[in-house]
């Protein structure tokens, strides 16, 4: 959100200008500056300016995000669209990230040269025409020329917004490129000198400007927009007292908050670490209130806004990369996030329902500016503006044309509300927040082209896929955790998408090759890119959430471990569950709906056992062996298939419904604690 005395700094708001100042007043300005400073490690520190280079800065931005919504709605050709894409992208990150954070808040001559190079560049391309394109492989001298430094160009560009590490890895595969027939067994190849790969990666559409660009132009950037549209017309406001007025009253009312309001509001958001701190600023004085630790206060907050990039519709920006891998519709990725994301936040709950009787949860009282139905009849249009996206795809438009309809929807709905209309000033900064708040990702997008481009040019991601299922033996399992570990690794050092991209074209290939379904596989490797949200070093959530509450921030990631550690086990079940592919709306072969009803039904009783484990309490405190019964309760459950196939390895015949001793173990255990349940002092973190 645009500060009052700046003309542009981001889409993101720093801190919630729209939230009640009896609210943040409770958290320190250092502690506010400090989950801000996460926020721009998250999405790059920008520039404030003012003066003419704010207002060119806007106008840019506003004209980008116009012509995106001209090329949803009208046909751009597909080459026009990157390019220009691409070209805004560049102007916009040179002019609004720095160099360097010395020199922040000012224009200089090295950023405004690059940004006319870098359109320089899309210009030759996009004016040479078909002759361009020809000429891939076997590229003229300019051609390499101006393609080099638009390659370079675009790495300073990602390193501005994302970091060093995304610019590295990319020459990292551009050196594996060049030095193939050095490279020993079995990572040899042929190898490729200078012009060939700059002919593929900058001039073909299956290298910078392939998959992840188009997706970048065509969906990423409508949802930013689609997201300023929601936040300018004061959605985020509504869904926070909405969450406030629905759940306030009770000892846990200040943990279920979090769960609801994380999850309305990290929907149109996409932004785990924005949603961590624009709750934070709201529900941390409630949890400290109701008595929460510290560091747990703060795990909560983290877990709750990694939701953010696994909640429908919006999802993160990986989710769109998966419908255009797999060539399906973004609904069908919506339908498949549907169940695991309900597991996540239902999982979520019960902890921190266990939370509620483990710190002693007290009451805790908050102003509310109306009463629930007042406010909800007031501001309830809201909630269409969120779900307009999705009914437009259900009759039939395509996502793009989908969004482009639930941006004229909140729009239009803006204006039953004076406070919440859309007047030409709110217009403008809505839409020059929705390019600003794009950037992270287009640039992540294009740079992640390079790495693309060249795992298909070399063959890596088949060579890759092979390693991995040699050291793994063939067993489906140890390829689900390498690839896991593998996709975990990756994403400690770079952002969700470029983690989800990267492994999705070497990562993948290994467990398709063992007969996961494809889909399976990515959003497998979707929610491990994820889970590097609350993984440090690059913890960006949780060190948010420490700021804001004080706490340590590696105590605090470790709690927000704790707090997934039970969700993060779902996408193991469908993957090496047979059955496990009804949690993503999908009929197992030779099954029915009754299939993915009964996987649901198993996995979430499954995930109530396992939290339990990991909060050490059930009904009362867990005793060493109770919480090992639970753990084992919550494995029978969750995963049953692995249990029978291990059992039927030992003992040489066919098992099935290995399920029922996990439903018996754990309603032993419950039994036990409610018979010798007595007063027990609350315990600490």
């Amino acid at each position: 959100m645009t500060d009052d005395k700046t003309a542009l700094t981001g889409q993101i708001p720093r801190v919630p200008a729209d939230i009640a100042p009896t609210t943040t007043s409770e958290i320190s300005s250092e502690a506010l500056a400090k989950a801000e400073a996460f926020i721009e490690a998250d999405e790059g520190a920008t520039n404030r300016l003012m003066g003419f280079w704010g207002i060119a800065s806007t106008a840019i931005a506003v004209v980008m995000s116009l012509f995106h919504l001209y090329a949803a709605y009208a046909i751009v050709p597909t080459q026009e669209l990157r390019y220009t894409h691409v070209a805004f992208t560049l102007v916009l990150s040179f002019l609004l990230f720095p160099l360097a954070t010395k020199f922040r808040n000012r224009v200089r001559w090295w950023d405004i040269v690059p940004g006319i190079v870098a359109v320089a560049t899309i210009v030759y391309a996009l004016w040479g025409g078909d002759d361009f394109t020809d000429r891939a492989t076997g590229p003229e001298r300019w051609d390499v020329i101006v393609g080099i430094v638009f390659i370079i160009l675009l790495l300073e560009a990602t390193r501005r917004t994302t970091g060093l590490i995304m610019p590295v890895v990319s020459l990292f595969f551009i050196a594996y490129a060049m030095l193939g027939p050095y490279l020993p067994a079995p990572w040899t190849h042929r190898g490729y000198d200078l012009p060939r790969l700059v002919g593929h990666l900058f001039i073909t559409l299956e290298g910078i400007f392939g998959v992840a660009v188009d997706v970048s132009a065509t969906l990423i950037i409508l949802f930013t927009i689609y997201g300023a549209f929601l936040q300018q017309s004061g959605a985020g406001k509504f869904f926070i007292d909405f969450s406030l007025a629905l759940m306030g009253g009770k000892p846990n009312s200040a943990g279920r908050t979090v769960v609801l309001s994380s999850f309305l509001l990290g929907g149109p958001s996409g932004s785990g670490v924005a949603t961590t701190v624009m709750i934070g600023t709201v529900a941390y004085p409630m949890l400290a209130k109701a008595g929460f630790e510290k560091n747990a206060a703060g795990g909560l907050l983290a877990a709750g806004g990694l939701g953010a990039i696994l909640s429908p519709p919006v999802l993160g920006a990986a989710a769109f990369l998966i419908a255009e891998f797999l060539k399906i519709s973004y609904l069908d990725v919506i339908w498949m996030a549907t169940i695991p994301t309900c597991l996540y936040y239902l999982s979520l709950l019960i902890m921190v329902e266990l939370d509620a009787k483990k710190f002693g949860a007290k009451d805790v009282k908050f102003e509310q500016e109306m009463p629930l139905w007042e406010m909800t009849k007031r501001y309830g249009f809201h909630f269409i503006s969120l779900l307009a996206v999705v009914f437009f795809m259900m009759i039939g438009y395509s996502p793009s044309l989908s969004v482009f309809y639930a941006i004229l929807v909140t729009f239009a709905l803006s204006f039953l509300r004076p406070e919440c209309a859309l007047w030409p000033k709110k217009l403008v900064k809505a839409l020059a927040d929705g390019s600003i708040g794009a950037l992270n990702a287009a640039t992540t997008c294009a740079c992640a082209g390079i790495v693309v481009g060249i795992v298909t040019l070399t063959g890596l991601g088949l060579k890759f896929s092979s390693i991995v299922i040699a050291y793994a033996g063939g067993s489906l399992l140890l390829t689900a955790i390498y690839t896991a570990l593998i996709v975990w690794i990756i994403g400690l050092a770079v952002p969700v998408t470029a983690s989800y991209i990267i492994c999705a074209v070497i990562a993948a290939p290994a467990l398709i090759k063992l007969g996961v379904p494809d889909y399976a596989a990515h959003m497998f490797i979707f929610y491990y890119a994820v889970l590097s949200e609350v993984s440090p070093p690059t913890a960006l959530s949780p060190f948010a959430a420490a700021a804001i509450t004080g706490g340590d921030p590696y105590k605090t990631t470790l709690q927000s471990w704790k707090y997934t550690l039970p969700a993060f086990l779902v996408p193991f079940v469908f993957v090496c569950d047979p059955q496990g592919v009804g949690l993503l709306m999908a009929i197992p072969k030779g099954g029915s709906w009754v299939d993915i009803v009964e996987i649901t039904i198993k996995t979430t009783l499954g995930l109530v056992a396992m939290a339990s484990v990991a909060q050490g309490w059930a009904l009362r405190q867990n005793t060493r062996i109770e919480g090992a019964l639970l753990l084992l309760a919550g494995l029978l459950l969750v995963f049953p298939s692995l249990i029978e196939a291990l059992v039927e390895s030992i003992i040489g015949r066919d098992i099935s419904y290995t399920y029922v001793p996990g439903l018996i173990i754990a309603a032993g255990v419950l039994v036990w604690q409610m018979r010798t349940r007595s007063p027990v002092q609350p315990a600490t973190a």
